[in-house]
């Protein structure tokens, strides 16, 4: 995109579905991770990814502060942004995060304030679908912050009423302002609607209790807080808490929902029936002399953070060597198959996808799964590594032409390489293992 300016409508990144329907519908997000690479390297990639999840935090502890005390707002901040850290990747993701959390909080407190929602959001969701597939759940958490202003104000304000019920209409209109139009809100439901890739991949599978063991000991701990203390909480957030709760246990993708945006619906409803937690009362009471000092300097503390925070940035772009990690760079494996030669299309393990594409060489298979890899290719490619996969994968070798593979070292397929004629290994490491068509 940065070299054409070509918004892409094909795929030219794979050899198996060339030339087939696709969109970069996180456009935008990839132009900034790829200029943030060009200016500064892995580095710049790092810095970038790191400013937005700083921008998530303020906000979120921005919000809660407006309702609980400093202490128990950071409190929360720190639980909730630690057990969520798995989606905290540079990947286009990142950018939705302080989005999501904004858009939720603004909208929640309007609607407890029963006041309009404020119409500039809608900018925020126009440049959120120009960046995440999630911005469709935008829709969706202004029609429960909709649902609340009208629990509490019923019939009684029409005007603020229709005012809710012309931004909830507005907002997939103005996410049409893409390269792509209504293709990419189209794009974020085939991976609900049957995708035979979600079975495969890590971050598409249900939540795991053996696994996932902090996001667990966070929800066993909220609900034994709700059946200790007896908190009422009201319909509208108990069907928000349950329908981020079914997006945390249906998909290990979207706990981040649930960890992030209950706190922020929940907290002006907690603070008004405990009272100690209430940053209300806690500006009631006497201030020591730390507190004191920090009120008095608060724009000089602000504006030493800030500018700390740019030093720092500009300290680790200078001298930061980072670079990805072989687990997925294979970095060794293609330096071996660039100085040998090695060439002709090859069969990849689905993590090499990624540095395959980055090294212009067209892959196999890829992340790009919402979209392409599908009609059967996924299970045929899981099917490779089952005991009966010998013949698949000597099939698929043939129909696609396959010269050379890059596999994980626990990839299923290695047994079946080994005995494929014609074929041998010709590198390994603790990383990647290569195998080449002598033939």
């Amino acid at each position: 995109m940065l070299a054409d300016r070509v918004i892409p409508v094909a795929d030219t990144y794979s050899h198996t579905f060339a030339g087939q329907p696709w969109i970069a519908k996180e456009w935008l997000s990839q132009v900034l991770l790829a200029s943030a690479y060009q200016a500064f390297g892995w580095s710049g990639v790092i810095a970038i990814t790191v400013s937005a999840v700083g921008l998530m935090t303020f906000i979120l502890t921005w919000y809660l502060s407006a309702a609980l005390k400093p202490i128990v707002a950071i409190a929360v901040v720190i639980v909730v942004t630690i057990v969520a850290s798995s989606v905290y990747n540079a990947r286009p993701l990142i950018f939705s995060l302080p989005i999501i959390v904004l858009w939720t909080a603004v909208l929640f407190q309007a609607a407890r304030e029963r006041q309009p929602p404020p119409f500039w959001l809608l900018a925020l969701i126009a440049l959120w679908a120009n960046l995440h597939g999630t911005f469709t759940f935008g829709f969706v958490i202004a029609a429960f912050a909709g649902l609340d202003f009208l629990a509490r104000a019923r019939l009684s304000q029409p005007r603020i009423l229709a005012q809710w019920i012309a931004f909830g209409l507005l907002c997939p209109a103005v996410t049409l302002i893409n390269p792509y139009g209504v293709k990419a809100i189209l794009a974020t439901f085939t991976v609900t609607s049957g995708n035979e890739a979600v079975a495969y991949i890590g971050e598409w599978n249900p939540f795991n209790a053996r696994t996932d063991v902090l996001p667990e000991i966070l929800l066993l701990t909220v609900v034994a807080a709700l059946l200790i203390t007896r908190i009422r909480i009201r319909w509208t957030y108990a069907a928000f808490f349950l329908f981020t709760l079914h997006l945390f246990l249906a998909y290990s993708r979207f706990q981040y929902l649930w960890l992030l945006l209950v706190p922020l619906v929940l907290a002006a409803d907690i603070a008004e029936q405990f009272p100690a937690l209430s940053m209300r009362q806690w500006m009631d009471e006497a201030r020591d002399g730390l507190e004191r000092a920090i009120v008095k300097h608060y724009r000089r503390i602000t504006g030493m953070i800030v500018v700390s925070w740019f030093a720092a940035c500009a300290a680790f772009l200078s001298f930061s060597t980072v670079a990805p990690s072989d687990t997925t760079s294979a970095s060794g494996a293609l330096a071996f198959a660039r100085t040998q030669g090695v060439s002709g299309n090859v069969l990849n393990s689905y993590n090499f996808g990624g540095t395959l594409i980055f090294h212009g060489i067209k892959s196999y298979i890829d992340g790009r799964t919402d979209q392409l890899f599908l009609n059967g290719f996924m299970n045929a490619t899981a099917e490779m590594g089952t005991a009966g996969g010998k013949p698949v994968l000597q099939k698929t070798i043939e129909d696609h032409n396959i010269k050379w593979a890059l596999l994980t070292p626990d990839d299923a397929r290695i047994p079946f390489f080994n005995e494929l004629s014609g074929w041998k290994r010709a590198y390994e490491d603790a990383f990647s293992v290569v195998y080449v068509n002598g033939d």
